[in-house]
């Protein structure tokens, strides 16, 4: 069974000043967001997710990069990316990790923007306007803090109790006035190996 979408929204943020400074160059943050039927509601405890995942997952990642990508100008642009869900509160945690932790959902937006490290993310149960929080990382260096970056938004009627927020984020740059380094530089200072940084 498709995805029965109800809304999607598109959210569009640009920092020209930081810390009293303007921006060497505006930061933008973008998220796309659809909100969904959970196709698990009502029916109790299902044992095997994995139908519903195949229908409805690759429909919402295509979507939604696609939303992404018009919003950025093009793919190139996508520095750093993350993803996020939210499952209304007659559903399972599970539910809400389930569309998004899947290859048929992320690769979809990894694809896209040609990204090399996996998507940050987070996926919680709440009620109708609990934040949309989507962590981000540069989209080819996970140790880049820079880009490590949080897009922030509300929709104030979803999730319903059986509905899932599904949404991507996006940044095109890294945070104004960039100036704690790098985890490379800490890994140097302390010690450690860059390529065995637990020392294991």
């Amino acid at each position: 069974m498709p995805a029965i979408i109800r809304k999607t929204l598109l959210h569009v943020e640009t920092t020209l000043i930081e810390g009293g400074r303007a921006a060497p160059v505006p930061l933008k943050l973008i998220a796309a967001a659809a909100v969904v039927k959970n196709p698990w509601a009502g029916r109790g405890f299902v044992e095997n997710l994995k139908p519903e995942i195949h229908d409805v997952a690759p429909e919402l990642g295509a979507l939604l990069t696609g939303m992404i990508l018009e919003a950025a100008g093009g793919g190139e642009r996508i520095e750093g990316y993350g993803k996020a869900s939210i499952v209304g509160l007659d559903g399972e945690v599970e539910h809400a990790s389930a569309l998004i932790h899947t290859l048929r959902f992320g690769n979809h937006y990894r694809q896209a923007v040609g990204a090399k490290t996996y998507l940050a993310f987070t996926n919680i149960r709440g009620g109708a306007n609990t934040p949309v929080m989507i962590p981000l990382m540069d989209k080819n260096d996970e140790g880049r803090r820079s880009h490590y970056l949080t897009v922030h938004f509300a929709i104030p009627d979803a999730p319903a109790a059986d509905e899932i927020v599904v949404a991507l984020g996006a940044s095109i740059g890294g945070r104004p006035h960039h100036r704690i380094g790098d985890r490379y530089q800490d890994l140097k200072d302390l010690g450690h190996d860059a390529t065995n940084p637990a020392a294991v």
